[in-house]
């Protein structure tokens, strides 16, 4: 984990009863999570036990090989995977949800983004058979801005605001198999059979930015209208470039050497 609450001046601006926070990280804290950054981000495009498998088989050159083509050259795209990367750990970190899945693991290519829900988390209750659902929407924007915030909005609210159905099921898939079919078979009962209400989900907007996220993230949290319970968090760090050309910079470097 990165570990941001501990790494971060930390603000939660009044928006009604929901939760708004702004995370800006420390000075002294950006060699950190560089470092964290660069250690963490292989496990997100390739499963570690894959990459123990190919070393152990053909040697340190072809396992190193094989995670490059899993990195993305395109500069939007690293950005909006660093983003995902931090809203996952955030989610896991700070909240009570879990994310089963590292979907960038199965990317159809390194230079396009994925579709679908940027992250979903779950609280599993295999009890009562029942989950809740956070539905994510990350954004990685040097400068944040109401085009932004609106796209994010409009993906939030997709398919009535709940997780999309293919979303789910490709989650499902992998996790079975994963051979975990517990999980699986739980998130396919609640979406095919019980049906997910509003009352189970949770959005979560995660903006990853230079630029200060307070007014206008703040602006379009309280301007949300609807009835499925709301959370906002913006992550500043004024590096922001930098931060995402050294992560990909030094990793790419190690794997050369």
């Amino acid at each position: 984990m990165l570990a941001l609450e501990n790494r971060c001046n930390i603000s939660e601006p009044i928006v009604d009863s929901q939760s708004f926070r702004i995370f800006e990280l420390k000075p002294d804290e950006f060699e950190y999570l560089q470092r964290r950054l660069i250690e963490i981000l292989p496990e997100y495009y390739v499963d570690p036990q894959s990459i123990v498998n190919t070393l152990e088989r053909l040697g340190r050159p072809a396992a190193a090989r094989k995670l490059l083509t899993k990195i993305p050259e395109v500069t939007n795209i690293r950005s909006g995977d660093i983003g995902e990367v931090l809203a996952t750990d955030y989610v896991e970190d700070s909240t009570d949800y879990v994310v089963p899945i590292r979907k960038l693991r199965w990317r159809d290519h390194r230079n396009m983004a994925m579709r679908g829900d940027d992250v979903i988390g779950f609280i599993f209750d295999l009890d009562r058979q029942t989950i809740r659902f956070l539905k994510t929407e990350a954004k990685a924007n040097r400068n944040l801005s109401r085009d932004v915030l609106q796209k994010a909005r409009d993906e939030l609210d997709n398919d009535q605001g709940l997780p999309a159905p293919h979303a789910l099921e490709f989650i499902a898939e992998r996790l079975r198999e994963l051979g975990n079919n517990t999980l699986s078979d739980l998130i396919e009962k609640v979406q095919l059979v019980d049906g997910i209400r509003a009352d189970q989900v949770e959005h979560l907007l995660f903006t990853f930015t230079a630029s200060n996220p307070a007014t206008l993230q703040k602006e379009a949290f309280e301007a949300y209208s609807g009835n499925i319970n709301q959370s906002s968090v913006g992550f500043r760090v004024i590096e922001h470039q930098q931060l995402i050309q050294n992560v990909y910079q030094e990793l790419i470097d190690g794997l050369d050497n």
